[in-house]
């Protein structure tokens, strides 16, 4: 069992250039921003939340802090994905594992982020969902990968690590597609067929 608590880590500081405005703002079908629905998906799975934003996200922030999600404000994620993660996993040392979930994949079943966790407190090192054979978000890591986590830099995020250590990785089966659906322009907020384009590692 992993010791301590499991942290997710919701990456929203990007800045949806190819969106064409602040697409974690945009509100889904129901209403509620993309960045928000991410976050309380990720919630029930977590034992704590913190969302890593921009220091001009002061909406997003906002709406967040008002859900009762903690900040993680990071200058450094400018530069990229890879900064926005390792300042999660900073402020977060003593985390037993975290999730890393990424704010503009808003269709992710709260239950595939609970499968991922709980893999995670049974003992997995690097938890990878897959639908249909497919690998996607959110990805898992336990404690041990704390200290390379917290290193990373640029826009690559924990791709490396992921794939420099494939007997670390524990697959998870989930029967859902959102799992593979990011939202890059506003077209990808259109029904896709199962089998859409994987969004990159965190």
């Amino acid at each position: 069992m992993t010791p301590g608590p499991i942290v997710g880590i919701l990456l929203a500081a990007g800045n949806g250039s190819r969106f064409g405005s602040d697409k974690l703002l945009h509100p889904l079908a129901d209403g509620m921003p993309m960045g928000l629905a991410a976050a309380r998906r990720l919630r029930p799975a977590c034992d704590r939340v913190l969302a890593v934003v921009r220091p001009d996200s002061a909406v997003l922030a906002a709406q967040l802090a008002a859900a009762g999600f903690e900040l993680v404000v990071s200058a450094a994620s400018l530069q990229g994905m890879g900064h926005s993660l390792a300042a999660g996993v900073r402020a977060a040392p003593d985390a037993g594992g975290w999730l890393v979930a990424l704010a503009d994949m808003p269709f992710i079943a709260p239950a595939s982020y609970g499968r991922v966790a709980a893999a995670l407190r049974e003992g997995g090192s690097i938890v990878v969902p897959e639908y249909r054979g497919r690998r996607g978000h959110p990805v898992g890591f336990a404690r041990q990968w704390g200290e390379p986590l917290s290193a990373l830099a640029g826009d690559e995020g924990a791709r490396r690590i992921v794939a420099a250590f494939p007997g670390a990785i524990v697959r998870c089966d989930v029967d859902d597609p959102g799992i593979v659906r990011d939202v890059d322009r506003a077209a990808d907020l259109m029904d896709r067929p199962p089998g859409a384009t994987p969004a990159p590692y965190p």
